[in-house]
């Protein structure tokens, strides 16, 4: 973890030494030293970090460096805010200021690279460089593991499935030679999985050989080679021991090659393995299996692309009691029963797992040696995080493994995780963002920061760090969630190497040194005043009571914030004070009762994100043209014009100035019109609500959007005052190969019937049929990769919907919403054939929904709403008379219907 904060570090200097050049030039050494001295230390850092767990010298030196870096990220901060400070006043002492804040900031740089002399000098002193050298893994474990499988095959339970599935991938399916993987995170019972399938009468008899090889974090391909040799018989003693690793693989792959094999690998970790064992088992196209169980989904599909990994979910409620009393009162028995007295507090006890496996037995082992009464359950209930993270055998000893395997950059991401409250949706959007304003994204060529963040989320996707919660229709991450024990490990190690600390109310808040601070509070404050290290950089607030006197503190206390996410906080004013706030790059303002910005908003010239959707603001400042920076900008309100003051203090200001944006939601006025908004290229995201100001103006900005190339997503819409207004004309999308995402709502000068129109990877689209004079289908299901369709508001002219026979290859949601004259909805076989939800609702002249619909063989979700009493009467009919017509969706509305 220290390693990334080192390195985050230096990417900060070297960026300042780029774009400071003249500020700094009189302290360049010292800096260049403190550089060189910090890119050492992170060197031995790689290894350490993962040491310090179990030896306290190594974790003294750790956070000796850890502090001493923080102790230079706050000295050049503060440094860079009084210069801009100073600035910001009178010009008379500016020059003697400059040079008293240089003196200032050379003396104490000098201190600090000192003071790394020292520790660097103490690695040698007290003992700490003797320790063994790192292997060739990203991060060392102290010991090498060959522990059984905690989660015995006698208490197995809910995986009979599960094994049912890798039975037969591992039996049927091809005759290559195939690579099967169970993957998940730690814990959750992959290699007991693996053990059941293996040792099945069925697989035993399938193959002419089997072997079973541990593969862990530290291993040789020799003694891996061995153990399959071993398994097969084909070495007698005196072979085992005088052969090296080329004679033992060649000698191996002779013998695989006339047979139908199946070898498992267990507790894969990295590709490098698979590169150098895979040479030895040849494919001989008789139907010879590997079996990989691993943490890291990638390493299954780096091991076959073609074979999709089998993935491990988390046990029920009703799965998790059944184990846990099993492994308490009948070892291998069916029938083990809970006394009454205990089963409430047995209950409490196995819903803080959350379905893993190994905490259920690790706490159910330690519940069957003691005495079975309340007050000894109740002992257990009160420490348990004390009982799961006792050694590196318990649990959270081996999802910390996980944790340490991470390269450095991923650290920092899947610790942040832990700032949101338990049980959480994380949204996406927010995440990366909050992820690239903390400086955790490293450049990586050309790529945008936003990118390679959302690779990182990928990664710890595939790691089994962070679960799915949705996916958008593209196939991205939407929202993810922490499994409660993951982030029971990140809080954790959060507060031991002060990342980050979480509290309950503010009230309980104290001046620690620590660089994030995030409040859990579901009641009344009385607190007047955030107590808080000066150095704190982040400050996100989850607490419904959070008062406003709290900010005014903040922002008079703690001058470096980085980050200020208030988002849904009751508060009702944002301090003019917030522009003194230069180091400020994310800013989160959503869904507060605020009524206005700060005109000084425009001072915050590194702010990266600006979020102030759901606000009372209706007039914003034509200073936030100003920033320069900004990535994401979301708001509600209109920006005022730039006053003649203004102009001559600033130059002209747009929205042109704003380069770097990524994201735009905004409502519409003059500056949307003209040249500006087509200069934003690097625009991916933009929503716009249009208004009657930017329809008397509309001039440019279909020509605008028509250079947006590089939109993924494009939304305009009617403000709620101003339904009635016709949308502005738009050229065609044909260029715009990124777009995948339109939605159009309002009044449209026509509807668009061209299939030029629509962008030629288009895969969702809303859009509002009033002026439709045709069946719009006849277009929209020529769209080859539209996979959600929403028409709404349909036109009178049209009461015939059909979707011809070859339409909507790739659909998979339909929602047709207020066709209030449509009377028939005819879809023909072979039309939408991947139709997985199909939405209807407020067609109440309908009369006729093809049976065929019903039929669809992946629908899985019907919902219908306020329909004619003879389709309902229809339907009803089939529903109670013919179950097999229905019976293909999972899940039927009841329908919802108007007065006949």
């Amino acid at each position: 973890m220290v390693e990334s904060i080192v390195t985050v570090f230096l990417g900060k200097l070297t960026d300042l030494l780029s774009q400071e050049a003249f500020l700094l030039s009189r302290v360049e050494e010292q800096v260049k030293l403190l550089s060189s001295e910090l890119e050492w230390m992170r060197l031995f850092l790689k290894d350490a970090d993962a040491k310090r767990r179990y030896d306290p010298r190594i974790k003294l030196w750790v956070s000796q460096i850890r502090d001493v870096t923080y102790d230079a990220e706050d000295v050049i901060d503060r440094f860079m805010f009084e210069m801009n400070h100073q600035q910001q006043g009178s010009l008379k002492c500016l020059k003697f200021l400059k040079l008293r804040f240089v003196h200032k900031l050379e003396s104490r740089i000098r201190e600090i690279n000192t003071k790394i002399e020292k520790i660097m000098a103490n690695k040698s002193k007290y003992g700490v460089e003797t320790l063994p050298a790192a292997s060739s893994s990203n991060e060392v474990v102290p010991h090498k593991e060959r522990r059984a499988p905690i989660v015995e095959e006698v208490n197995v339970v809910g995986i009979q499935e599960d094994a049912e599935s890798v039975k037969q991938k591992l039996l049927n399916g091809e005759m290559r030679r195939a690579v099967v993987s169970i993957v998940g995170m730690g814990g959750l019972g992959k290699t007991t999985l693996a053990k059941k399938v293996y040792n099945d009468n069925d697989v035993q008899q399938c193959f002419d050989c089997h072997a079973w090889i541990y593969v862990s974090q530290e291993y040789t391909i020799r003694e891996l080679l061995l153990g399959v040799a071993v398994c097969v018989r084909i070495l007698s003693e005196e072979e085992r021991s005088k052969m090296n690793e080329s004679e033992l693989g060649n000698r191996l792959r002779d013998y695989l090659t006339t047979k139908k094999y199946l070898i498992v690998m267990d507790d894969m970790w990295r590709n490098e393995a698979w590169d150098r064992l895979g040479l030895y088992f040849p494919d001989s196209v008789n139907g010879s299996r590997v079996l990989i169980t691993s943490r890291n989904k990638e390493i299954g599909f780096y091991a076959d692309p073609q074979t999709i990994p089998h993935e491990l979910s988390f046990l029920t409620e009703e799965e998790s009691w059944e184990l846990f009393l099993k492994k308490i009162f009948l070892a291998g028995s069916a029938n083990a029963v809970c006394p009454r007295e205990l089963e409430e507090l047995g209950k409490k006890i196995v819903a803080n797992c959350g379905g893993l496996p190994l905490a259920i037995v690790v706490l159910g082992g330690l519940q069957s040696r003691k005495e079975k009464t309340p007050l000894s359950w109740q002992k257990v209930l009160d420490s348990l995080t004390w009982h799961l993270n006792q050694g590196p055998d318990s649990c959270l000893g081996v999802l910390a493994l996980s944790y340490n395997d991470m390269p450095y950059y991923l650290k920092s991401c899947f610790l942040y995780c832990g700032l949101f409250p338990e049980d959480s949706e994380i949204w996406t959007d927010r995440l990366i963002r909050l992820w690239v304003a903390e400086g955790f994204i490293q450049r990586r060529g050309e790529e945008i920061a936003e990118d390679v963040a959302e690779d990182h989320l990928q990664e710890l996707v595939h790691r089994s760090m962070i679960q799915v919660a949705a996916r958008s229709f593209d196939g991205r991450v939407k929202s993810c969630r922490m499994h409660d024990l993951l982030r029971d490990l990140a809080i954790s190690e959060a507060k031991d190497t002060k990342f980050f600390e979480g509290y309950e109310s503010i009230d309980s808040t104290s001046p620690v040194s620590v660089r994030r601070l995030t409040i859990h509070q579901g009641k009344k404050t009385n607190s007047k005043h955030l107590h808080t290290s000066r150095s704190l950089r982040s400050f996100i607030c989850f607490s419904v009571c959070f008062q406003e006197n709290i900010l005014r503190s903040l922002h008079r206390r703690v001058k470096l914030l980085t980050v200020l996410d208030l988002e849904r906080m009751p508060i009702n004013t944002i301090p003019e004070g917030i522009g003194e706030l230069i180091h400020l790059k994310y800013l989160c303002l959503r869904g507060t009762r605020i009524k206005s910005l700060p005109s000084s908003i425009g001072r915050l010239t590194n702010l990266q994100t600006l979020d102030f959707r759901g606000t009372l603001i209706e007039i914003i400042p034509s200073t936030i043209w100003k920033l320069h920076h900004l990535r994401h900008l979301y708001g509600h309100g209109v920006v005022s014009s730039q006053s003649v003051i203004g102009k001559c203090r600033n130059g002209p200001l747009s929205v042109g100035h704003l380069t770097n944006l990524q994201s735009l939601g905004l409502r519409a006025g003059s500056w949307c019109c003209g040249e500006g908004l087509g200069k934003l290229i690097k625009l991916r995201d933009l929503t716009i609500a249009w208004t009657e100001i930017a329809q008397t103006k509309n001039q440019g900005f279909s020509e605008s959007v028509k250079k947006l190339t590089a939109l993924q997503s494009l939304c305009l819409y009617p403000t709620l005052e101003e339904q009635m207004l016709t949308m502005p004309h738009l050229m065609p999308f044909s260029d715009h190969t990124y777009l995948y995402h339109l939605s159009l709502s309002g009044r449209l000068e026509r509807f668009p019937d061209e299939i030029e129109f629509y962008p030629p990877n288009l895969i969702s689209l809303e859009l509002e049929c009033r002026n439709a004079e045709q069946n719009p289908m006849v277009t929209l299901e020529k769209l080859p990769n539209l996979r959600f369709l929403k028409l709404f508001h349909c036109s009178s002219m049209v009461k015939k919907m059909v979707c011809t026979s070859g339409g909507f290859q790739q659909l998979e949601t339909l929602q047709l919403w207020n066709f209030k004259e449509l009377k028939e909805l005819i879809v023909e076989e072979g039309a939408m054939p991947d139709l997985k939800d199909l939405v209807i609702d407020t067609s109440p002249k309908m009369k006729r929904l093809s049976h065929g619909l019903l039929q669809r063989k992946n629908l899985q979700h019907l919902k219908l709403y306020d329909l004619s009493p003879e389709l309902r009467d229809e339907l009803s009919r089939i529903e109670g008379g013919d179950p097999e017509k229905i019976c293909l969706a999972t899940s039927i509305h009841g329908w919802r219907h108007t007065a006949s």
